[in-house]
């Protein structure tokens, strides 16, 4: 008996250390940017575009770095918000086809992102957004009606955060969660992932104050944010909203639906885009 008592209180030991572990640690859980590296892998000029090198500074005073890549005519720009893990030179592809669509792009890192200053959290992640769109909108005089906010999985709680704030001319949310706590209640099914949960990213709860056309896309075979995400974000955005269903894993999904993404974004853009003047 008392060695069955000690093994049940190592075992209550080594789980109250994983709980503690996942409270406190959870930061370094969501936010990547080691992964690949900090380091700038390539610049616009890779693939063949023109771009500015930008840096503003938040409300708090962190510096952040990005790219400013201009269209010949363009039919609006992009405020692009990217993902969890890397930088904004892993993005390339993505920027190639925004271009590709008639649209300048403000990409920029978040703090403690590539060459970006500070560390990241929630509430720098949300002022970082909001230096970006004062930016965008301020220093190259862009109209708030012909940005479109893009964001990707984390960049898309980001995306839909600001549009609560600002008022763009439409909001595309890719690879979306509709809480941090809800999808780790789902990756983490035998921990409290919800009461653990420091970190909070409501991107469900930011639709409901969102009042710019919105466009969910998700894909079916995404294997870290389940497709009932994307369903659920859609069903609670507000009209006029749109649904783009892609085939292909959490990171590729865009590329490997080729044709379907592409004509999908330009059909959007097409309807929502206020026409220039």
């Amino acid at each position: 008996m008392p060695s069955l008592i000690l093994a049940l209180l190592a075992a209550a030991g080594a789980y109250s250390i994983l709980l503690a572990a996942m409270y406190f640690g959870q930061s370094a859980l969501l936010y990547l940017p080691n992964l690949p590296s900090r380091t700038l892998a390539a610049t616009p000029a890779a693939i063949g575009l023109d771009y500015e090198t930008v840096h503003f500074e938040t409300e708090d005073r962190v510096r952040l770095h990005g790219w400013f890549i201009p269209a010949k005519e363009p039919r609006g720009a992009l405020l692009f918000f990217h993902g969890n893990a890397g930088n904004i030179s892993h993005r390339l592809d993505s920027v190639r086809i925004f271009h590709d669509l008639g649209l300048s792009i403000l990409i920029f890192d978040y703090r403690g992102y590539g060459r970006s200053e500070g560390r990241p959290s929630e509430k720098g992640t949300r002022l970082d957004a909001r230096a970006a769109w004062r930016h965008l909108t301020e220093v190259y005089g862009i109209e708030p009606q012909r940005v479109v906010l893009f964001g990707r999985s984390l960049g898309a709680a980001l995306a839909a955060w600001l549009a609560t704030q600002a008022k763009p001319g439409a909001l595309i949310l890719e690879s979306a969660f509709t809480s941090v706590p809800e999808l780790a209640a789902e990756l983490y099914w035998w921990l409290p992932a919800r009461r653990l949960a420091r970190l909070n990213y409501p991107t469900r709860d930011y639709l409901n104050d969102v009042h710019c056309p919105v466009l969910v896309i998700h894909s079916s075979e995404d294997e870290i944010i389940p497709y009932r995400h994307g369903q659920a974000l859609y069903a609670a955005a507000h009209p006029p909203r749109s649904f783009l269903k892609l085939r292909g894993d959490h990171n590729t999904g865009f590329l490997l639906s080729g044709e379907r993404y592409v004509g999908g974004l330009d059909h959007f853009l097409q309807r929502h885009l206020p026409a220039a003047q």
